[in-house]
């Protein structure tokens, strides 16, 4: 692996944002707004609370957590991670890499959360709602995953790695090129 350069360097400049920044609200929220816990209403559709999710993505394997799965969790995150790292090593569009870079940000940011935190869960507080009905609660780090996913599979599927040089033509080639 050679040394990162401005892209790389960029992506994982914005991983370490997406790490802090997440790592910080959940502090904020556990150790200022939610003393006590409670639902802190913000609008009509949306709501600070306090949850730890101790399984995968809304909450998938939560019910019966056992002792060893915040490290499983973890490692498995940490793994996909390093992969991402590697495969940011040989971008070289901008949107696919800092895709790469939100979803590693996130994914440690969550990970330090089962390691860490006594609770062995990840802390979620965002909480969208309508007529009744809730979605899962998420955190910051959630949403930098599904922004980089979505980054990926916009790039995957329109842009086909160019990353983000769409032409008129939608081939790839510049007008007038034959």
């Amino acid at each position: 692996m050679t040394a990162p350069g401005r892209l790389q360097t960029r992506a994982l400049g914005l991983a370490l944002l997406v790490l802090v920044l997440d790592q910080a609200s959940k502090w904020w929220i556990v150790e200022h707004v939610m003393q006590p816990p409670r639902i802190v209403e913000v609008t009509g559709f949306f709501n600070l609370v306090l949850t730890y999710n101790y399984g995968v993505s809304f909450g998938l394997f939560s019910g019966a957590a056992a002792a060893w799965q915040p490290w499983l969790l973890s490692g498995l995150a940490l793994a996909i991670s390093l992969g991402l790292l590697y495969w940011l090593w040989q971008l070289n569009h901008w949107l696919p890499a800092l895709a790469v870079g939100l979803i590693v940000g996130g994914a440690i940011g969550n990970s330090l959360d089962r390691i860490f935190r006594s609770e062995r869960g990840v802390v979620d507080f965002l909480d969208f709602h309508l007529a009744g009905w809730h979605w899962f609660a998420f955190n910051l780090a959630d949403s930098a995953i599904v922004l980089g996913v979505a980054g990926l599979v916009w790039d995957g599927l329109f842009l086909q790695g160019r990353g983000g040089t769409v032409t008129a033509s939608g081939d790839g080639r510049e007008q007038g090129e034959s």
